[in-house]
């Protein structure tokens, strides 16, 4: 079994899905402390006039130094209706606007003040468009034991271990984190993963914006070029 663990985005960048798509399993990594200002309730789609912007959803105030399983959702404002108001201007010049409009309705819909349950609901509603059909679990939901954690790079071998997967794939960024010895002696094969460049026609923008959500790829990119764009990366 091929496992890919991750925290809890929202609407990741299309790299995301490519590991998604790679692996058996996905982790909703959830066990560890919230960012702030991270992507575990923000990402970035184009602005309408020039350059980027954000969208999300807020957080207590209160969660900041909790652990994502412990963040609440502030659900006090219709940042819902808000993020659908920052999309309207794909309206004129994205070919699959309305698809895309209708599965990010659906996807952010969910009654809940829990992030994972969001997150995991948004990447679950990505996945069935794109015929993915990687299993997905909560880390926090799954009771792993982790009194053997010293490092960073420990926790994924735990969970691999744990769970009985014979390869961790990780994002090669992140790569300085882990001991290949200790994968080889759990007898779990350690790789990275790399995703190519890729680029799409943003109508109307003359110069390329990368790495922003994917909501923006499936805007301006039918299904099919974006299954075919899930298989641009290598694994090493």
């Amino acid at each position: 079994m091929k496992l890919g663990i991750m925290q809890p985005y929202f609407f990741p960048y299309i790299g995301h899905f490519q590991l998604i798509k790679h692996v058996d399993m996905w982790v909703v990594f959830d066990d560890v402390q919230y960012i702030r200002h991270g992507w575990i309730n923000r990402n970035r789609i184009l602005h309408p006039s020039e350059g980027w912007q954000y969208i999300g959803f807020p957080v207590s105030k209160k969660s900041y130094k909790q652990e994502i399983k412990n963040v609440k959702i502030s659900n006090g404002m219709d940042w819902r209706k808000k993020i659908l108001n920052q999309l309207q201007h794909y309206k004129n010049k994205a070919i699959c606007y309305e698809t895309t409009m209708d599965i990010i309705n659906d996807s952010i819909k969910l009654e809940t003040d829990n992030i994972s349950e969001l997150n995991m609901n948004i990447m679950k509603n990505v996945c069935e468009y794109l015929d993915i059909d990687t299993r997905f679990i909560i880390s926090s939901q799954a009771s792993f034991n982790y009194d053997s954690i010293e490092n960073a790079g420990d926790w994924a071998l735990e969970i691999s271990s744990q769970l009985g997967a014979n390869e961790y794939i990780n994002p090669i960024n992140g790569k300085q984190l882990f001991s290949e010895e200790k994968f080889n002696n759990s007898g779990i094969k350690l790789s990275f993963f790399l995703p190519n460049n890729i680029e799409y026609n943003q109508i109307g923008l003359r110069d390329f914006i990368s790495h922003l959500s994917i909501i923006d790829t499936m805007m301006f990119c039918s299904k099919d070029e974006i299954k075919d764009m899930l298989n641009e990366y290598e694994v090493i």
